[in-house]
């Protein structure tokens, strides 16, 4: 048995800017003795996670320093890419970064502080 989380990129285009891409990370179900079905999706490899917990946040555009994985704890950030488009991420959701070059995303804090997530640098497959 299998299960779909359903998460954000945000990627680098063509012109500079950035956009959203929809994505899917596919849980695979794996089962050990003694215990209940764990649901299991390869975020893929990392250099190390750090926490991160801000009161208020609210950026000029921006491309990401790395490659990234965010997965949201506490609060709500909105981001927008660069045709203005915004969508709000609160605690559980998670998002792929991968706008390291051009004009970047806007980031700001939208619902209670702090805001905490944890940031997981991807090491680039390939």
């Amino acid at each position: 048995m299998a299960d779909i989380l359903r998460y954000t990129r945000v990627v680098g285009t063509d012109d500079e800017g950035s956009a959203f891409e929809d994505a899917e990370l596919h849980l695979n179900e794996q089962v050990a003795d003694g215990a209940p079905a764990l649901f299991v999706g390869v975020l893929g490899r990392a250099r190390g996670v750090a926490f991160v917990r801000i009161a208020s946040f609210h950026s000029e555009p921006h491309p990401a320093a790395e490659t990234q994985w965010v997965v949201v704890l506490r609060g709500v950030i909105e981001v927008q890419v660069s045709d203005g488009t915004a969508r709000q991420f609160g605690p559980g959701d998670l998002v792929l970064a991968t706008d390291t070059s051009g004009r970047g995303h806007i980031t700001r804090v939208v619902g209670d502080p702090p805001f905490e997530a944890l940031s997981i640098p991807s090491i680039p497959t390939g």
